[in-house]
């Protein structure tokens, strides 16, 4: 039995939440509620508790009782804020853990969905924006608000989702959850550096981001992934990925021939030195007078390489970082590596590429229309990036 847990805060919206607990438990799952003090002035905690069969946490300290947030927050297979005021969301954003409903949240292992509720302009309000933008960048999922009648008596964006949305919604991500179970995934992230002297090596602005926040997606969909990490500072929080560390352009190379044909899908994301020197001096180079010249040579093009033994049941998708004529570079690299998609992203975009918790992609595929994203976070991103490749996986 899946358990829930459903977080009420004060809004007038909060008299659907006894539908969704109905909903939830008709539909099989054990439900405990947690309220905002201010929630209890718009539906009572015994309401809550006679529907779901559970005790309701109000506050942290309960008389001489103390609320273990910690081990409920542990206790959940998923966390839904139905409905999410903008205190709400605000506090959760930025760790306020003033209540027994953002302590839990910042306890929770599991994945958090928020349905917010509030005013027309309320919801339109940059604060808000910003709220959401953070919330959704730490991996929380958004449920999108309705358009209709509101409290104030305006009509627009801002009213909470309908109770059955909330969990089609609930139950659209559990299915995707499981969507890459018995896949075997390569992923290669980060920059490589290749090494000039035992002091100085040529290297990139690549963090890794990316391609971590790919291999945690793929994970979370039932995936096993082997993640190619070059020097990054960054790390997976999933345990279950198998990091394989590399350093030069030639490492990576070796890693990704060990396991590739083994894997169903491949994503070439990390930023690949394309030269590396002829020789690297085993001495720190001195300083002299004059220019210095260092000769250098083409390292393995790794997806290009890969590409060419891919068979008819592995799909491979690139990357394509570009400056310049993004579009004509995109298609040439598809054709050219032998990718079945490539993701664009163009540093001329504002928050995208390196060093941004956010990107902007147009994904290609072979024989269809190029599809453009808008800007987003790295995780959204990746969930993107493999909903475009689920499909491949049936043809």
């Amino acid at each position: 039995m899946e358990k829930i847990i459903l977080g009420v805060s004060g809004s007038i919206a909060a008299y659907k939440s006894l539908a969704l607990v109905r909903l939830l438990i008709k539909s099989g799952k054990e439900v405990k509620v947690i309220m905002t003090p201010s929630a209890t002035a718009f539906v009572s905690p015994l309401s809550f508790s006679t529907l779901s069969k559970q005790p309701v946490s109000v506050d942290i300290i309960d008389g001489d009782n103390w609320n273990n947030h910690v081990d409920l927050g542990l206790w959940a297979d998923a966390f839904v804020v139905a409905p999410a005021t903008a205190t709400t969301l605000s506090k959760m954003a930025s760790g306020q853990s003033d209540n027994m409903l953002v302590a839990t949240y910042l306890s929770a292992k599991c994945p958090v969905f928020f349905a917010p509720a509030m005013d027309l302009d309320m919801w339109k309000h940059p604060a808000t924006k910003a709220n959401i933008a953070q919330l959704i960048s730490y991996g929380n999922h958004l449920i999108p608000v309705g358009h209709g009648e509101l409290a104030s008596g305006l009509v627009g964006a801002g009213r909470m989702a309908e109770p059955e949305d909330i969990v089609s919604f609930l139950e659209a991500h559990s299915k995707k959850k499981a969507d890459l179970a018995g896949s075997t995934v390569l992923i290669t992230a980060g920059p490589t550096r290749e090494s000039l002297d035992p002091v100085r090596y040529i290297s990139n602005h690549s963090t890794g981001r990316m391609g971590i926040a790919l291999a945690e997606e793929c994970a979370a969909r039932g995936a096993k992934v082997h993640l190619v990490l070059g020097p990054t500072t960054l790390r997976p929080l999933d345990k279950d990925i198998q990091v394989i560390d590399v350093q030069s352009a030639a490492d990576m190379y070796d890693a990704c021939r060990a396991v590739y044909e083994g894997c169903t899908i491949s994503i070439f994301a990390a930023a690949v030195a394309d030269y590396t020197p002829e020789q690297i001096s085993d001495k720190k180079i001195k300083k002299k007078e004059g220019e210095m010249s260092i000769p250098l040579k083409r390292t393995v093009d790794i997806a290009a390489s890969l590409g060419k033994i891919k068979r008819k049941d592995q799909i491979n998708c690139g990357f394509a970082l570009e400056t310049d004529n993004e579009a004509a570079n995109a298609q040439r690299k598809l054709d050219k590596k032998n990718f079945d998609l490539i993701v664009l992203n163009s540093l001329k975009e504002k928050g995208a590429g390196f060093k941004h918790d956010t990107n902007k992609i147009t994904i290609y595929q072979q024989h269809a229309q190029p599809k453009s994203y808008p800007l987003k976070s790295k995780r959204a991103v990746a969930g993107d990036i493999i909903d475009a490749i689920v499909p491949l996986l049936l043809t």
